[in-house]
């Protein structure tokens, strides 16, 4: 026997909001039965479980336990770019001068991401 992961539950204060920005880090569409004002939203991804974004009462308050790792299909440094003007937030700088690291960043809640080197940097 196995259990197969449904999908990535991420707590926020305003669900529908938070997988707004999710979809356009990802490119993956809203549930469309999701609307503004949903408490539950999800993200559906090609490939994988879906980002599910549950609207609770409490504020983050403390590093994430579990969070995300993106690889990019452009360069890493070309992503963190485009993530900083989606409203991410630069936390740690890992990148070194060999083109070795990742950074981490936060969405606009303050979830905690990584953004990984690209395939062919990594090549």
């Amino acid at each position: 026997m196995i259990s197969v992961v449904q999908n990535v539950a991420i707590d926020c204060a305003d669900a529908y909001e938070l997988a707004r920005f999710w979809s356009e880090v990802t490119g993956g569409p809203l549930d469309p039965e999701d609307g503004p004002g949903s408490h539950e939203t999800r993200v559906l991804l090609p490939e994988g479980p879906a980002l599910y974004f549950n609207q609770v009462p409490e504020p983050k308050t403390v590093k994430n336990r579990v969070h995300l790792c993106l690889r990019p299909d452009t360069t890493r440094d070309r992503e963190v770019d485009r993530l900083l003007a989606l409203g991410a937030t630069l936390l740690g700088d890992r990148r070194e001068p060999d083109g070795t690291g990742w950074a981490v960043l936060a969405d606009p809640e303050g979830n905690e991401f990584c953004v990984l080197r690209s395939s062919a940097e990594r090549g």
